[in-house]
Order: C-alpha cells, then structure tokens, then sequence
C-alpha cells in the first residue's frame, strides 16, 4: 500500500469516527476545554453518555487519534489531539482550488 494510500485511509477513519454524533459532541467538548482536557467524570456529567458508552466512545477516538490520553492517579485525562485535527484539515485544503487556481492553497491552510 503506498504511503498516499494509507493517509486517505487514515483520514477516512478520522471522518467515520467524527461521524458519530456522541464522539463530534465529546470532540468540541474537549476543544472547548484545551489545553488542560477533561477527565472521564467531567466528560459524562456535561454529555449525560453512560460510562460504559462514553468508554467505547473515547476509546474509538484515541484510536483514530482525535484524542490523547494520559493516567493521573486513578484518573484518565483526555484532551483533543489538535495536532492531527490540524492535520485532517490540511489534508481536505491540500489540493484545493489547485486545478482552476481560484485561490492560493497557502492562503487557505492552517498555519503553524
């Protein structure tokens, strides 16, 4: 599989994570809380999602890299990875435009 490949494939599991209604909703709210993320508790009490789906939830996007976690003392801590969200961006704005030239794709990327 070529390298091109497996970034399409990549970010296609991004999207289908993002798909879901629950985990779009987990998503902003650790956005909402960055740098300093949540830990599980806070994430269930401001989502109402049942622990043992919220579990599955986040688990689903750590794995596709949306999120990271960290153990602190008998807490997990998750927190948006914006790292590979910036990355996700930057790969629907790569070929933008590029055919008819409307606008430089520079202008429209996000810059570091």
């Amino acid at each position: 599989m070529s390298s091109e490949t497996e970034n399409i494939s990549h970010y296609a599991d991004m999207f289908a994570a993002l798909g879901a209604e629950p985990r779009l909703r987990i998503l902003k709210l650790l956005l909402s809380a960055h740098p300093d993320g949540m830990v599980v508790n806070e994430i269930q009490a401001e989502t109402d999602i049942a622990a043992s789906t919220l579990s599955h939830h986040l688990e689903k996007l750590r794995i596709d890299d949306l999120v990271v976690s960290e153990r602190e003392k008998t807490f997990i801590r998750y927190r948006a990875n914006t790292t590979a969200l910036e990355d996700l961006l930057r790969f629907l704005y790569a070929e933008c435009c590029t055919r008819n030239k409307a606008i430089e794709p520079k202008r429209i990327t996000i810059c570091k």
